[in-house]
Formats: C-alpha cells, structure tokens, sequence
C-alpha cells in the first residue's frame, strides 16, 4: 500500500523531511515555490553554514513553550546531524564556541549533498510551484496558485517563517495553516539589528568594537552578550545584539520602556575605570581631553562621548572635575539608549512566533486539529539563539516528521 507524501517547501526542514520520509518507505513528492531548493540555506553562517552547535541546550530556543522542542532535539539530536552530513560527505569542523561548519566552510556544500540525495533517492521535486491552500478530502488536495492540484495521503508544511523575505519565505505558511484551522501567535523578527533612539548614531555609523550590550527593563538586567558591536545610522548590530534583539522585541511588543546598555569598557567595572582614569588623567595635565581619550577608546567614540557628558572637548585634563571623570567612566561602562524598534524581516535571520506548538504533537510533528499533517521548523512558534540553533531544529523537526508520515496510518 502506498504512501504518498507531499511535503511543501525545499528548505531546510523541508529536504530532511522528504529524505527521511523516503528513507522510511514513502513516496515523496516536494514543492518548492523558488527555481530551485534550500535558497535560504546558502545565506546561513555568512554563507559558511553553522549548520548545529556541540553545545545545545534547551534553554537555546525560545517561545511560548520551548520544551515543545525537547522531545524532537532528543531523537534526532546533534550527534545524529553530524553522522547523518558525513554519510553525505561533509566533514564537520568545529569551533570554539561550539559552532560545527562544513570544512569546506561552504554553504553550499551542504546543499550540493542534499540536492544530490535528492536525486539520487528519486524524490520527486517540482520548483516554482507556489502552493495556495490544502484540503482534506480521501486524503489531501494541495491546490498551487495557478491552479495546479496534487493528491497525497500526508502534507508536511515546511514553508518556512518570514525571515529574509527574499528566499521565499513571506508568510505563505502561516495562511495556509491558518485555513486548516491553525492559531498563529504574534509574529516578529528575530536575530536582528535594533533600532535605538539617539541623535549621535550618524556621527558614529560604522564604529566596530568588542563590548558587551545588555537588556535592561525597569533598570534590571534581563539578558546580556558580549562580542563585535557595531553601531549603524538607525542604531545597533553585531552578533550580541542580535542575539538580544528577541528579548527586546518581545518586551517593546508588551509596550515596555527598553533600554540597551552599551559597554565599550567591558573588562572593568565603574569604580575599577574611574581609578584608572584617574591615574591615566594625572600623566598628561596639559591634553584636552579630546587628546587624552585616544589609545582608550575608537577616536570616532570620543566627541559623540564627550558630546553625551556634556563635556567640552577642549578642556584641559587638570581641570576636570571628579564628577566629569565619573561621567566619563560611567558611560565608557554603560552607555545607555532607548530601543525603539528593530530592522525588518529583510534583515532578520529566524522568525520568532508562528504556529501553536499546542496545537501539535511534538513526538511526531503531527497537527492535533488536521490528522495528516505535519508542521515542521521555523513555521512553529519555536526560534533558536544565533549559531546553528535553528538549522539543528529544522533537521530535528524534519525528520522526524518524515519518520511518523511515512508510518501507513492515516
């Protein structure tokens, strides 16, 4: 008796669940709206591909209930990943921070693999098919945009969130699911830039340092990263700010005042660089303070810092005053700004929010409200930090959703 399994989207999830799907006895069929597959894929990592990380943890990944994702990320884990891409070939490098690339540090690479297991399994894949709605009738009718249909037994939707617009994924998924009868919670970038409210971002634009940022509600820390940041014309970036930017998002959603901490000084704490100021300050007297703050911080930082105290620039070291050093060494510590928002869907890696995990079975990926269907990867309300979080719960979610739609029950 056969299996007709049509999974919609080539992305990620979407390959791992045709392969294990096909692995398992279906016959699988992809739809994939784009000319070809696993187009966002090749953006991953800087188009290096972090691809999982060796040191997962559930506290990794967030929603409205990250341990839906436990069950998954335990049957089919980073391990199992590793295994699955060096049977494909890929030799896995890994870095420091846990970070696994392919050794090749090409993106494409691991999608050159899959596309070739594809083939080579005889998976049947048809592109440029932009999927429109799915009914449920001896099975499943999945109808395209231009009015195409295709008969199946199962349905895994795969089609992605709405990060980076550009590879495809715009929403469509979340309408689809919508119409099967699916909740939707909010929806918001994740892994993104920020945008801080502050006349002196354009004279600091492109400004780069190592520093440690942090989120602040009602003056109490609530998550902090330390790494590259970058300030821009509309604000922030570097990986700690996007690692951040999910907590931020979700407070300012909850209309909650947000403030960013910024420390460009991050190895000392306040009192620790108010004494070495002051020791600093006692070997050059006669420098403006202009000139006295080079070799400490980027020069570019000096007048918008000193603009930010309400510091003259031209005035004399031996004649500042304790609180002025005290300013100094409090804002080089914690320079603080309102966010106001962040960048779009465009510029964001993962999409935070999406379809109810209660709504779903999370030892199968099977639907709760439409038996047959499976909703996988980044269409669930399940995101991942930064780091090959998120491709680890696209290959886990996958496969085994392909694992339980090739099992004959329907």
């Amino acid at each position: 008796m056969s299996n007709r399994i049509i999974v919609i989207g080539g992305g990620a999830a979407g390959m791992m669940a045709a392969l294990s799907a096909k692995e398992h006895g279906g016959e699988v069929l992809i739809l994939e709206r784009n000319d070809r597959v696993g187009k966002k894929l090749l953006a991953t990592g800087n188009g290096r591909c972090n691809y999982t990380n060796i040191n997962l943890n559930i506290n990794n990944y967030h929603g409205n209930n990250p341990k839906f994702c436990y069950s998954g990320l335990s049957e089919f884990n980073v391990d199992s990943t590793i295994e699955f891409f060096e049977r494909l070939g890929i030799t896995p490098a890994i870095e420091d921070n846990g970070k696994v690339f392919p050794l090749s540090f090409q993106a494409s690479s691991i999608l050159d693999v899959l596309r070739y297991e594809i083939e080579d399994k005889g998976i049947e894949l048809i592109t440029d098919a932009q999927v429109a709605e799915i009914k449920k009738k001896n099975g499943f009718t999945v109808i395209l945009k231009d009015k195409s249909v295709f008969v199946g037994d199962k349905v895994i939707i795969a089609t992605g969130g709405m990060a980076l617009p550009s590879s495809g994924s715009d929403g469509n998924g979340y309408t689809i699911c919508k119409k099967l009868g699916h909740t939707i919670t909010d929806v918001f970038p994740g892994l993104v830039q920020l945008k801080l409210e502050s006349s002196l971002l354009k004279s600091i634009d492109g400004v780069k340092f190592p520093g440690m940022a942090g989120i602040y509600i009602d003056n109490k820390l609530i998550l902090e990263d330390k790494g590259d940041i970058l300030f821009t014309s509309y604000g922030i970036s570097g990986p700690p700010i996007l690692q951040l930017s999910r907590t931020a998002l979700e407070y300012l959603n909850k209309e909650e005042n947000v403030e960013l901490r910024v420390s460009i000084i991050y190895t000392k704490t306040d009192e620790e660089l108010l004494s070495y100021l002051v020791n600093r300050f006692k070997l050059m007297p006669r420098k403006t303070i202009e000139a006295g703050l080079i070799g400490l911080i980027n020069k570019r930082l000096i007048i918008p810092i000193l603009k930010e105290t309400n510091i003259d620039k031209n005035k004399e070291i031996s004649s500042l005053s304790k609180e002025e050093i005290r300013k100094l060494a409090n804002i080089l510590t914690s320079w603080r700004f309102n966010v106001t928002g962040s960048q779009s869907f465009g510029n964001a890696q993962v999409t935070a929010g999406g379809v109810n995990t209660d709504e779903i079975d999370n030892q199968t990926m099977e639907s709760k409200i439409v038996k047959g269907i499976y909703i996988v990867g980044e269409l669930l309300d399940i995101d991942g930090d930064c780091g090959g979080f998120n491709l680890q719960w696209a290959w886990s979610s996958g496969y085994i959703a392909g694992l339980n739609a090739s099992k004959n029950q329907k």
